[in-house]
């Protein structure tokens, strides 16, 4: 709201060569997110470029951090359901052991999924949830195992749903449980452009000195900005609003998750120095 706040300044003022526009990143937290439908509804025509920032919590205020190339992970879900009869835990032989095969899923998909992919994909698959049974001494009949399945490369991004779902009834077979897998689609990979980062880079120099730029690591996190990137060229970069001090290492998506407020307005700066500069380029 800021950065549009003082590029309707510079308008008024005449001294805004082009057109921005602003996108709020509508249900960027929801699967599926909110890019899609912008783009379909024409949120891209005519952009020639496109630019973001993320807070950062765990980088002081006053600092960006820029990377060229991949910068966050694609981040899907899945959903593992197995069912089998039930039973008694003294008697397994005559059922499925449902829990056991759950442990299997849990510990031997990720590792062999590591294994059918090149190492440099980045690949990462990690539960956040299983569900299986009440009582110590009784076989559950149904279990649920849910997790994310991320990776950095866009080409492995594709081939991993039917290759989860091949690995899950591989380790599910021996066992006799039935299994239903759901996999849900979330964001591909953030690859940024180079040009695009070169030019949000020196945006962000000119607006809050050259000694306040860093490389920024990659992140295993999704981001429906990933979406827009398939589109046009364009870079997001992340805004320091650590809090000086703080004795806790805060991160995003946690109860406690706090800023330093004096990122706003560095925030501004930064996004109003690129889209000047955006401008200047694409000849307006």
């Amino acid at each position: 709201m800021g950065t549009g706040l003082a590029l309707v300044r510079l308008a008024e003022r005449g001294e805004l060569p082009g057109r921005v526009r602003l996108l709020f990143q509508p249900a960027e937290e929801v699967v599926p997110s909110g890019a899609p439908e912008v783009i379909s509804a024409g949120g891209l025509k005519d952009v020639s470029a496109i630019y973001a920032l993320h807070c950062a919590p765990r980088l002081p205020v006053g600092l960006v951090g820029v990377r060229s190339g991949p910068f966050t992970a694609a981040a899907d879900m899945v959903e593992i359901t197995l069912r089998g009869d039930g039973g008694h835990t003294a008697r397994p032989h005559l059922t499925q052991d449902l829990v056991y095969a759950l442990g299997r899923v849990v510990v031997d998909v990720p590792s062999l999924l590591n294994r059918r992919v090149d190492v440099r994909a980045g690949v990462s698959m990690v539960f956040g949830a299983v569900r299986a049974g009440e009582a110590s001494n009784a076989i559950p009949g149904e279990g649920v195992a849910r997790a994310t399945v991320r990776s950095l490369n866009r080409d492995v991004w594709h081939i991993l749903p039917g290759l989860v779902e091949q690995l899950v009834h591989d380790v599910v077979a021996p066992t006799g449980v039935d299994v239903t897998v759901e996999y849900r689609r979330g964001v591909p990979p953030i690859i940024n452009d180079r040009m695009a980062t070169a030019l949000i880079a020196s945006a962000a120099a000119a607006a809050l000195g050259p000694d306040q730029v860093i490389e920024a690591e990659v992140s295993m996190g999704g981001e429906d900005f990933a979406f827009y990137l398939e589109h046009v060229p364009g870079s997001m970069i992340r805004l320091g609003v650590g809090v000086p001090g703080s004795s806790s290492k805060l991160d995003i998506h946690q109860s406690a998750f706090d800023i330093d407020e004096r990122a706003i307005g560095y925030g501004v700066r930064v996004m109003v120095h690129t889209a000047m500069a955006g401008l200047a380029t694409v000849g307006f």
